[in-house]
């Protein structure tokens, strides 16, 4: 972690008493953005005041901008970092004109509503402090670095949230768990990402504060320093979608393409598919007040909408995260797309046949689009030391992995930190990653210890309703009109049967053959008068990863448990002599 962070937090003591530590963050944040630009610009300023005396349309000014100094974003106004503090009385309103002359595509300002925070600097005799402090900082990339620099962001936010008593999770993932997703989102194409000027578009939804994009494009000019990832992102948080926005700024990228909202009920980008996309969603959150506008959207756009296949629980929105993603993969005409999503593991198995999340994952798996689950360690991020998982979907999987799914086991491969960041503890370490990313590539020859891979008929099943007779008081069954046994709801039973039982070759296309086969041979054994209700069939889903992982651990014999026994009684009786005595 770099230092930069502290340093920079350092400067929030002098907000001591006007502010309150869970407001720090309304100052530090937007200031530090417009110091890292101001050190940008610095250059060429003077060249950019003189174009605009001559060019007053914004379009053009940015044209002749981007012409003279290769940049795509600017500022127009008589103030800097290096006057600003000339004139002592008019401190305040020049910094507002300084805000105010940004080119029209770094809106970010706005989102912090830092011209209110000016005024309120001003009011309290704080303002002069605070940009004397800043100006003392060189933020230039040369000095700072793009990685150093996104520490010191994701930094920031932490220690405001923990001011505020909230959580960090939903702003940023931690780098070591967005470079194990980056390497396995790009495995599979490793070799044509080498090609000498490749172009690509990288899609994350919930940008956050841009770590995902930023170590992206980092993990692809490294192998190809020729490459071009052309970035998108949306963020309804307005704070980190300032800090991506102007992050991407910085670096040159096309503002517009990071956007402001709410990706589930307003999609930035329709009818945009990318090579590849990325994202870590929150967790467990409700979408209950976004129900009628997905359930509206999901009924008007028919079957080809991103919401089509189900809907899950509105208690928990991240599989709506997941279909979103699977619905902005580039044609597999088109080249194909790639998907890295971070989820906990309910969306593995919860909701049973029929239910929306089990419709989604049979949509997934039946269309072949899932190629890899991953576990990873616990205690990995933040905010929550539960199992997550990394999935990597993809339309156009090469031939090997067809018809299959890789389950990988990564809980195991991690390095113990230094010191904990919140519930963070471990960390997947550059070897622990080369592991995981080893396993994926061996793929069938993987440790089987560590890696399973599977047909994705074996992760289906059909729910049956098993009935049995009601008995009238002598003991007989009670028929229809027709002399058909009526049921017994009070004996009614469900069985799940797996696609595959009894032949591991077989499928949803057996149904009728592998469900009869399951009733002879585990139902009617025990109850010869039960039958089944072809009309109540469903199907289902679920991926029970810690099942196909299970090692069985023998339990310690009844003298190894006796002689701890003996042991703690004689320890206890010790204890009581000493009391006594």
């Amino acid at each position: 972690m770099s230092t930069l962070g502290g340093f920079i937090w350092s400067i929030a003591d002098q907000l001591r008493g006007p502010y309150r530590p869970n407001q720090y963050g309304n100052v530090i944040l937007p200031m530090t953005i417009m110091r890292r630009l101001d050190c940008i610009l610095e250059p060429d300023r003077e060249v950019v005041r003189e174009l605009a005396t001559k060019f007053d349309n914004p379009n053009r000014l940015k044209v002749e901008v981007r012409k003279a100094t290769g940049r795509s974003f600017y500022n127009t106004s008589n103030y800097d970092f290096a006057n600003l503090l000339a004139d002592a009385d008019g401190l305040a309103d020049n910094l507002v004109d300084y805000v105010d002359r940004f080119s029209p595509d770094v809106d970010v300002f706005e989102y912090f509503d830092f011209k209110k925070e000016i005024l309120a600097l001003e009011k309290a005799g704080l303002l002069r402090e605070v940009v004397s402090s800043f100006k003392a900082i060189d933020l230039h990339p040369d000095v700072v670095s793009n990685a150093d620099m996104g520490d010191a962001f994701e930094f920031i936010i932490r220690k405001f949230n923990e001011a505020a008593n909230e959580t960090s999770g939903d702003h940023y993932t931690p780098r070591d768990a967005i470079r194990l997703l980056v390497d396995l989102l790009f495995a599979e194409q490793d070799a044509g990402l080498t090609e000498a000027g490749i172009v690509r578009s990288l899609y994350d939804p919930t940008a956050g504060t841009g770590g995902m994009l930023a170590l992206a494009e980092e993990h692809l000019l490294q192998q190809n320093p020729d490459a071009k990832l052309t970035l998108f992102g949306q963020e309804y948080n307005p704070q980190s979608y300032a800090i991506c926005k102007s992050d991407l700024i910085a670096k040159g990228h096309d503002a517009t393409n990071i956007a402001f909202g709410n990706t589930l009920t307003d999609d930035a980008f329709v009818g945009r598919r990318f090579d590849f996309s990325m994202s870590n969603p929150p967790y467990g959150v409700d979408w209950k007040q976004y129900a009628k506008a997905i359930t509206k959207e999901r009924d008007e756009a028919g079957p080809y909408g991103r919401f089509a296949p189900g809907l899950p629980a509105t208690s928990d929105g991240q599989m709506l995260f997941l279909l979103h993603l699977a619905h902005k993969m580039r044609a597999p005409e088109d080249g194909g797309g790639r998907v890295g999503i971070v989820m906990n593991g309910s969306p593995l198995f919860n909701g049973g046949a029929g239910s929306g999340p089990s419709n989604i994952r049979r949509w997934l798996l039946e269309n072949d689009l899932v190629e890899a689950i991953v576990a990873l360690p616990t205690n990995m991020f933040f905010n929550t030391g539960i199992a997550t998982y990394i999935w990597i979907l993809d339309n156009s999987k090469h031939r090997d992995r067809q018809g299959l799914v890789q389950l990988i086991d990564g809980s195991s491969f991690w390095t113990k930190m230094r010191k904990s960041l919140g519930s963070k503890n471990r960390e997947i370490s550059d070897a622990d990653r080369a592991k995981v990313v080893q396993l994926y590539a061996d793929f069938r020859d993987a440790d089987p210890d560590f890696s399973k891979v599977l047909r994705t008929e074996e992760f289906g099943y059909w729910t049956v309703t098993v009935e049995r007779p009601l008995l009238d008081d002598d003991g007989k069954p009670v028929t229809d009109r027709k002399g058909k046994p009526k049921p017994d709801s009070k004996k009614r039973d469900t069985e799940n049967i797996p696609f595959t039982y009894g032949d591991a070759t077989a499928g949803p296309t057996d149904k009728i053959a592998t469900i009869q086969a399951y009733v002879d041979a585990e139902v009617l054994p025990h109850v010869t008068d039960a039958w089944v209700d072809w009309t109540k069939v469903k199907v289902g889903y679920e991926i029970p990863f810690t099942r196909h992982f299970y090692k069985y651990v023998p339990p310690r014999s009844l003298e190894e448990i006796d002689a701890d026994l003996d042991k703690q009684v004689a320890r206890i009786l010790d204890l009581l002599r000493e009391v006594e005595g």
